[in-house]
């Protein structure tokens, strides 16, 4: 039955026109950003997973960023205690040649308060944007001192300032047990001037105290002393060489995870181009026969009028 009132066909094609159309739409937006799912309407699973993902992502790679601060400052204490670890070899070195030394003893003295020079500029120069994790900046505490009938250190020289304290540096993030939370490494300081302190108390009055009658016993206790101070400032630097390893090693875990989560994160809202490549192609041939289905359904009530001629 034909009716002028009601079209069905073309209804029928109207319908098929728009879906098509919405379909095509859909397709050009996913080309157009690459995603396919870029609301909660698209996939509402999917898309609050890849935000709180996204969010992680974000979190790392921050902390990544802060951690290369941290790792630098390390690194830049770690220097300063090496180089002054490599200075109080020197010291010992000059220490042990004085046990035999028959004379030169006051010239072996200069040397030594060079050496401790050296090693007080080292450490004021071993700070990275004012973090000092070798108490080069506190203020002068106990003094050091020698004996000078058998050359033990009476009193470890101890530097005004604060104790050290470890750090804790915050190191990523955790939802282990559906809790958010941060975790961390400590990163320990250490007091370095202490140490210096000791070298200076070593070579003040060595002369003297090698020349006077005890001073083969002052020799031989001395270099027990100068050895003990030299391998307290050698654990300093490996120490603070293993912490900068560890900040290192997680940084490089830290990049891992990021790129990880983000490639997690692409496979569940990136859309396949490929695919939306050849969707579009027909999307584009259905909408041109929609188009002309449309077009002959609106003509059919024309030919209602053959019927009156």
């Amino acid at each position: 039955m034909s009716s002028i009132n009601t079209n069905a066909s073309a209804m029928s094609a109207l319908s098929t026109l728009r879906q098509i159309n919405s379909s095509l739409e859909s397709t050009q937006s996913r080309i157009s950003t690459g995603l396919k799912v870029e609301s909660g309407k698209d996939n509402a699973a999917y898309f609050q997973i890849s935000e709180t993902m996204k969010g992680d992502s974000s979190v790392y790679a921050s902390i990544n960023e802060g951690l290369t601060l941290t790792k630098n400052s390390v690194a830049t204490a770690r220097l300063g205690a090496e180089t002054i670890n490599d200075l109080g070899q020197q010291f010992l070195d000059k220490v042990a040649f004085a046990q035999g030394a028959t004379g030169g003893q006051a010239e072996i003295e200069n040397d030594l308060n060079e050496l401790v020079k050296q090693m007080k500029t080292t450490l004021q120069q071993s700070t990275f944007n004012g973090d000092d994790m070798l108490a080069a900046g506190a203020a002068a505490g106990t003094a050091a001192a020698v004996a000078a009938a058998t050359g033990a250190l009476t009193s470890a020289g101890d530097s005004g300032g604060a104790a050290p304290v470890a750090r804790n540096v915050v190191t990523g993030i955790t939802r282990a047990g559906g809790t958010y939370a941060t975790t961390s490494i400590t990163v320990d300081t250490y007091d370095v001037q202490k140490q210096v302190a000791n070298f200076e108390a070593i070579a003040t009055g060595f002369a003297a105290n090698a020349d006077a009658a005890t001073g083969e016993a002052f020799l031989a206790g001395v270099l027990a002393s100068t050895e003990g101070v030299a391998g307290a400032v050698t654990d300093i630097a490996t120490k603070l060489g293993q912490s900068e390893k560890s900040l290192e090693n997680q940084q490089e875990f830290l990049s891992s995870v990021v790129d990880n989560i983000d490639a997690g994160v692409g496979s569940m809202i990136d859309a396949n181009m490929e695919e939306e490549a050849a969707r579009l192609q027909a999307l584009q041939v259905q909408q041109q026969l929609a188009t002309q289905s449309l077009s002959i359904a609106n003509q059919a009530p024309q030919n209602i009028l053959s019927l009156f001629r």
